[in-house]
């Protein structure tokens, strides 16, 4: 627990604990900011170099997307668990674990390389899907301690954190292949050694600094009466915990329209950038080179294709303060509306401009900015469609269900470009998001759903002020 003493007389217990509420926060968002950008390598260079991989060690390429698609199910299936974890045992427990389970899915990576095994790589894979699930609960863990009218703000700083990361992760293919041939390993498996390094970082830095942990001193803040007692319930099963979940955002007509944007958003995300990378391999070196993507592929091709991720990357992370700031100014549908219109820009030059790697870099550049939009607004809107009592648990579905629908897009991302090619994936993604944009303009006209959320966000507000 956070220290109290040496406070100025005649200031209250809950006065003090106040004052170290905000103190707390700034170090926990810093905190959590710096070990996403250790973290956030792992998951680039995987991302980057997962469907060569993929498709070099299982000989077809209809498993491009194995790798994403593992990844996301990985994260889907253990984000409750995750969760749960951190209610029993506080954030930082959730955190760790999850980060240690990316970085035993590292070194299956780089024992599937050596070994040539295709299982070892998808052993590995959901190692890092797991270390996914614990970034993604490392922006509520920013919003434990944050005002109501700043969470949008605090919790796209932390999601920004990333960028730096991520974006070096997939620049890692050139140095990395220096480190593994120091090492006496594969060029490949280069850059998952550096990422190995940087997740026992991030471990060693969230189990030395995260104290006091934010989740733990929400519930003293409440006990003491200085912050309303928001999510912070006692653990319940994980079964018991889904169906209350369900129950709690299908009550409200904004969660489902929130929990609409973050799926959505997500799955057309990973399914188009899942196998990017493979269309990239075939457009630069010609066609049929992609079965021989982890060892015959050129350094320039490697170059552009890390490149064009790293772009990507960027589009997801770098703007995300100022899309935080722009949820909580314009409004959370607003900026819901804005990522999918985002995001159908960005399928239809990516697909339009198939054939050039300049078009293509555009089209994930403004994909990575349509998630971004969606996935910040979508999640704030969340926390504040449902009741205060049930936040957690929600924003633990959410995630199980964001990484399920990244799940299904990575796995027919491979078997829609096999058979429609490159267009016609972006095509399929376009349905997808033009069906959320659809339920986001309907959300909007007068009389539907906003009009709860602004009283129930005004309710919470008054509520925060009054304490």
């Amino acid at each position: 627990m956070a220290d109290t003493s040496g406070a100025e007389p005649g200031v209250s217990h809950a006065q003090r604990l106040l004052l170290q509420r905000h103190t707390v926060q700034r170090r926990t968002v810093i905190l959590l900011g710096s070990a996403q950008l250790l973290s956030g390598i792992g998951t680039g260079a995987t991302v980057a170099i997962g469907s060569l991989l993929a498709v070099d060690l299982s000989g077809s390429s209809v498993w491009a997307g194995s790798v994403a698609t593992v990844m996301t199910l990985a994260a889907a299936l253990s984000a409750l668990p995750l969760a749960s974890l951190a209610e029993r045992r506080g954030r930082r427990a959730g955190l760790v674990t999850g980060l240690a389970a990316a970085l035993a899915g590292m070194v299956c990576i780089v024992g599937s390389v050596v070994s040539g095994t295709f299982a070892l790589l998808l052993l590995g894979t959901a190692g890092v899907g797991v270390g996914t699930a614990s970034s993604l609960q490392s922006r509520f863990a920013a919003v434990d301690l944050a005002d109501d009218e700043h969470r949008g703000r605090a919790l796209s700083a932390v999601v920004w954190a990333i960028t730096i990361g991520a974006v070096a992760g997939p620049n890692l293919i050139q140095p990395g292949a220096v480190v593994g041939q120091a090492v006496g390993l594969p060029p490949i498996a280069g850059p998952f050694i550096i990422s190995a390094a940087g997740l026992m970082l991030a471990c060693a830095l969230l189990l030395a600094g995260l104290r006091p942990d934010p989740l733990l001193f929400a519930r003293q803040l409440a006990a003491a009466g200085s912050q309303p007692a928001a999510g912070l319930q006692p653990a319940v099963p994980r079964g018991r915990a889904l169906g209350r979940g369900l129950r709690a955002a299908r009550s409200s007509p904004a969660a489902v329209l929130a929990l609409s944007a973050v799926v959505g958003a997500h799955a057309v995300m990973v399914g188009v950038m899942s196998v990017t990378p493979l269309h990239l391999q075939e457009l630069v070196a010609g066609p049929g080179t992609a079965t021989h993507a982890g060892h015959a592929a050129s350094g320039d091709v490697l170059v552009i294709i890390g490149f064009t991720i790293s772009l990507h990357i960027a589009g997801m992370f770098a703007l995300s303060p100022v899309l935080g700031w722009l949820t909580d100014t314009a409004g959370r549908k607003q900026t819901i509306l804005l990522g999918f219109v985002l995001l159908l820009a960005a399928v239809s030059v990516a697909g339009l401009g198939q054939s050039s790697t300049a078009g293509v870099a555009v089209g994930l550049v403004l994909l990575g900015l349509g998630w971004s939009a969606a996935t910040i607004a979508g999640s704030t809107l969340l926390a504040e469609s449902v009741r205060q009592e049930d936040r957690v648990v929600v924003q633990g579905v959410s995630d199980m269900l964001m990484g399920a629908a990244g799940a299904v897009g990575g796995a027919i991302s491979g078997v829609i470009l096999s058979w429609a090619g490159y267009p016609g994936l972006n095509l399929a993604g376009g349905l997808v998001a033009g069906a959320v944009l659809a339920a986001a303009v309907v959300a909007l006209l007068p009389g539907r759903a906003g009009g709860l959320t602004g009283r129930m966000s005004r309710t919470a507000r008054g509520r925060s002020l009054a304490d």
